[in-house]
């Protein structure tokens, strides 16, 4: 018993001392020196200094004399910073080898989910390696999103910050099969089965809630409208009760139309929508993410994938339709935000997206935006993500040259990635031009 006292008292004096030791010691401050700084909020620095301390922003200013001794000074001079970008469609847990040779469609058919998070943490390195610190996650099969997104919160992966929706909503699309239980995920036909799933992803831990709209997806680019308006406005009251947000899914114009009369917060792809429903959605202040790249991904790995013949003309016939949707809807002052659609071994590619922007009459500083502050909006973290200043996630990205005058330096020039105020990704000594 004496011994037992003993080792209580030890225990209790080392947990006091280690809560002591963290109370003393606060987070190592970092100083990151920048030759310039594009800051998300309209302005760009000349020889911008970010003061960091834990993962927050606590200042950012040209003033060297202003970095508190023994702070630790990260010098970029070399480089432009951005905020960490944000990717507001990925699908983190459809990852995919291809090495293995096997098609990908059948990589993620029957998959043990430890094995599929596992293996996920390459693609959350590739995303992070193109400066996307921050994604929103639509769509995993057995919660594996959320195991997922709480294992980077908990340090035990490396990856970007996720907002996920565990299952996505649709409806039924397989026949009756006797003695065969139905999916308990994200189908649901008719306003109480749409209720009760939206409830499920709720209680499973969801950030977001996804809805399928229509059909399309892979090769497949259908957009048949699948939720009636009654359904879709039964989701979004439901999400928004719980103070959540809600992405709508519809390739063709009729899911997005109703999506948006229903208060949907985004539409996702959305391709042929009309004047009226674009007009709406700029009036609404409703997201749109248009996904226009993967498409393009879609055509250039095809037969890795698995997709049946005749599907690069689909798809190629799909993309300019998709990026005259995304002219129309900017031109009519209708929020745009960055998604990828990333999924398979698209990881690293997320920030192709962002020519398509320019190709559609936005400026370079424009396409940022739609990575950054719009995306950040769509969110509901305006005031933590999507820019360099006081108070904001240390998200930061060092590319070499000037985004603002070519788009492309993002897509292949980024050098150094900040999450949270650690460093994730450091290529400068290896990439760096002399």
């Amino acid at each position: 018993m004496r011994f037992l006292r003993v080792i209580s008292i030890l225990c209790a004096c080392a947990a006091a001392t280690t809560s002591v030791s963290a109370q003393g010691n606060p987070p190592r401050i970092k100083a990151v020196r920048l030759g310039k700084l594009w800051d998300g909020k309209g302005k760009v620095w000349s020889n911008a200094i970010v003061i960091v301390q834990g993962e927050r922003i606590r200042a950012v200013t040209t003033d060297a004399g202003t970095i508190p001794p023994g702070a630790e000074v990260i010098d970029l001079a070399k480089f432009t910073g951005l905020p960490g970008l944000i990717d507001a469609h990925t699908h983190m847990t459809i990852y995919t080898e291809e090495a293995l040779g096997v098609p990908m469609l059948k990589q993620v058919n029957n998959v043990n989910a430890g094995f599929v998070v596992f293996m996920a943490r390459k693609g959350a390195m590739r995303t992070l390696e193109a400066g996307v610190t921050t994604v929103r996650d639509l769509g995993a099969d057995q919660y594996m999103d959320i195991a997922m997104r709480d294992l980077i919160n908990r340090g035990e992966m490396i990856g970007p910050r996720m907002f996920v929706c565990g299952y996505g909503l649709y409806t039924t699309f397989t026949p009756f099969k006797p003695g065969v239980a139905p999916p308990a995920g994200g189908a649901a036909d008719g306003v109480p089965e749409v209720l009760r799933a939206v409830r499920q992803q709720l209680a499973a831990g969801a950030d977001v809630i996804k809805m399928y709209a229509s059909t399309g997806t892979d090769d497949d680019v259908t957009g048949f409208q699948t939720y009636s308006y009654e359904e879709i406005k039964a989701a979004v009251d439901m999400a928004h009760q719980f103070q959540k947000k809600i992405a709508v899914h519809s390739y063709g114009p009729d899911g997005a139309r109703d999506a948006v009369r229903a208060g949907a917060d985004s539409v996702e792809h959305a391709t042929d929508m009309d004047d009226a429903t674009i007009r709406e959605m700029a009036k609404r202040g409703t997201f749109y993410v248009p996904t226009v790249d993967h498409n393009r991904y879609y055509i250039e790995n095809g037969d890795k994938i698995g997709y049946a013949p005749g599907y690069k003309e689909r798809l190629a016939a799909f993309i300019p339709r998709n990026l005259e949707t995304v002219r129309r809807a900017f031109k009519a002052g209708v929020k745009i935000v960055m998604g990828s659609d990333a999924i398979y071994t698209m990881f690293g590619q997320n920030t192709r997206e962002l020519s398509w922007f320019v190709k559609a009459g936005m400026t370079p500083e424009q396409a940022l935006e739609a990575a950054t502050v719009n995306a950040a909006a769509l969110l509901g973290k305006e005031k933590e993500l999507g820019a360099v200043a006081p108070g904001y996630f240390a998200d930061l990205v060092a590319v070499e040259g000037d985004p603002l005058a070519d788009i492309n330096i993002v897509l292949s020039n980024v050098r150094w990635v900040m999450k949270g105020g650690v460093a994730v990704v450091d290529k400068t000594k290896l990439n760096a031009k002399e």
